[in-house]
């Protein structure tokens, strides 16, 4: 892939994960939908864009729907856990314990199955933990503890959603029938919440925009340059993430990015970096 078409591709799909925070935010704070309907909104349209994608793909042979119903189990996690999350999480706060959870949760995962950091990636990794500890210490401007934990148990749903995707082979196709398999919980959990469900139409183009455009496309932007990139440049370039979604907050959100928030963002960040940018660790 040329490299200009392989560097706007990597940004719009950067620009489009941060989306999906911002979105979220902005339609739950707003009162325009509640996060049940967000949630099983937003999974639909994911589905029916990458069925879509799958479908339409210009000289691809035809691939089966992959999936599994633990892997659809760990995106509905996920996916429910970041709505809920984001009734009063700030899109940077949320994007920042997001991202750290997905990272300390597939680095645990590696440590736990046998491989070994280097000094300065055990470093890294603690510089890291630092970063999330900034953000949820008690203080004027931590994010309230449930919302906070609803965040991390979304970002562990997501590492266990990649874990388990690795390896996938056609990983579009894999995703799209995640995404179907989920429809059914998704649909439960509408039922379910129809007592305090509040939706007009700003708040459907939210959930849709962020299941088809911020989700479906999203994800099949990055599975197209995936394979064009080292490992190591596929890791960090998602560091870029969360300080979109903070700029992004700030500039179109009106929200505020305080000293705490950068110190957090500057910790956790260049703690990943740290650990990515490190030697392979080796196993025993």
């Amino acid at each position: 892939m040329p490299l200009p078409r392989l560097a706007l591709l990597t940004a719009l799909a950067m620009l489009a994960f941060a989306a999906n925070s911002l979105l979220c935010r902005i339609a739950l704070r707003d009162g325009h939908i509640d996060a049940a309907s967000f949630t099983a909104i937003r999974l639909l349209g994911g589905a029916l864009a990458l069925w879509l994608i799958v479908r339409l793909r210009p000289a691809v042979p035809r691939a089966p729907l992959g999936g599994s119903n633990l892997s659809a189990l760990a995106l509905f996690v996920y996916a429910a856990g970041f709505s809920w999350a984001y009734v009063q999480l700030s899109a940077a706060s949320g994007a920042l314990l997001l991202f750290g959870a997905v990272q300390a949760s597939m680095i645990l995962w590696g440590l736990w199955r046998g491989e070994r950091l280097s000094a300065g990636q055990g470093c890294g990794l603690l510089l890291a933990f630092a970063g999330l500890a900034v953000l949820l210490l008690p203080g004027a401007s931590a994010p309230a503890v449930l919302p906070a934990l609803l965040m991390l148990l979304a970002g562990v749903a997501w590492g266990a959603y990649s874990l388990r995707g690795r390896g996938a082979g056609d990983a579009t196709a894999h995703t799209a029938g995640n995404f179907i398999r989920a429809l059914p919980l998704a649909l439960l959990l509408g039922l379910l919440g129809l007592p305090w469900a509040q939706l007009d139409v700003a708040g459907l183009g939210y959930a849709l925009l962020s299941g088809a455009l911020a989700s479906g496309v999203g994800y099949a932007l990055w599975y197209a340059v995936l394979p064009a990139l080292r490992a190591t440049q596929a890791a960090t370039v998602q560091l870029s993430v969360p300080l979109l979604t903070a700029v992004l907050g700030v500039l179109l959100l009106d929200e505020a990015f305080d000293r705490r928030l950068l110190l957090a963002a500057v910790l956790l960040l260049g703690g990943v970096a740290w650990v990515l940018l490190g030697r392979s660790p080796a196993r025993r």
